[in-house]
């Protein structure tokens, strides 16, 4: 398989002490000074952590105040927004930064009630069908075919316009192995392992990628993964990730994962020491 540049990110919860707006624009516009080549954010609506932030909002700031970094929700639940305004939304702030967003999306979790706090279906089986016919519609949406669906969860009607003027990537969460979920993703750019535990080990990237392209991927096109977890030496902790084995088995972007309940000068700090280089 083609391999990709290893890239570095920011991946930030925008609640709590990262919950004020202008902060994350902050921290975005000192991630790109300092070398990162992402800022990505979470997407949720309630938490114990308040105040809480829109991606989408954040974002079209995020976009105005930056000029190289990438930059997207990782990962936007699909399930609980309607796929036609991501579609939108995710093309506004594309055009906005002249075509750095990329899109991860997901099943979403009930962890914090976003979904059962507002009567929406928390059946991980009709949130998987709900995805799968999402991710179809926005892919339609963007290329700007003529497009007819009838599907269980959503029906769309569309007449051919112009398609979007920049290639937007999707990425695809992962929690679990599942064949469905893997052939989600090689239908996709990118894959986002998050297991519930949180470890990502490099047989991990390398079990991904086999599955991947058993599932279709080809070797010689190039296809993102994106793993989470600490390694900057900002934390003043023993570093324990082995970024060089997860760079040669396979990963594409290392995601420094900001907490939100670290305090907010701490992730100014990780954020200023630029990224933990293999």
């Amino acid at each position: 398989m083609t391999e990709n540049p290893l890239r570095y990110g920011v991946y930030l919860p925008p609640f709590g002490p990262l919950g004020d707006p202008k902060a994350l624009v902050e921290l975005a516009v000192r991630a790109e000074a300092a070398g990162w080549d992402g800022v990505f954010l979470w997407d949720h609506v309630v938490t114990d952590a308040m105040p809480i932030a829109d991606p989408w909002t954040t974002l079209g700031a995020i976009a105005q105040a930056t000029e190289r970094v990438l930059l997207g929700p990782t990962v936007t639940p699909l399930p609980r927004r309607r796929p036609w305004v991501v579609a939108r939304h995710a093309s506004t702030v594309s055009r906005l930064s002249g075509g750095r967003l990329v899109l991860g999306v997901g099943l979403g979790s009930d962890e914090t009630g976003d979904f059962s706090r507002f009567g929406e279906t928390v059946d991980p089986r009709t949130r998987s069908a709900m995805l799968d016919e999402g991710i179809e519609v926005i892919q339609a949406l963007w290329e700007g075919r003529a497009y007819q669906h009838q599907g269980t969860h959503y029906q769309v009607t569309l007449d051919q316009t112009a398609p979007e003027p920049h290639r937007l990537p999707v990425w695809v969460a992962s929690s679990t192995g599942n064949p469905h979920v893997i052939r989600r993703a090689a239908g996709c750019d990118g894959i986002f392992p998050n297991p519930d535990d949180g470890a990502i080990t490099p047989d991990d990237v390398a079990g991904v990628l086999d599955a991947v392209r058993r599932a279709g991927v080809p070797a010689d096109r190039p296809y993102d993964v994106a793993v989470r977890g600490n390694a900057s030496p900002a934390w003043q902790e023993p570093i324990k990730v082995d970024l060089a084995g997860l760079a040669q088995a396979g990963m594409t972007w290392w995601m420094e994962s900001l907490i939100h309940f670290d305090p907010l000068e701490l992730s100014m700090e990780v954020v200023d020491a630029g990224p933990p280089r293999v």
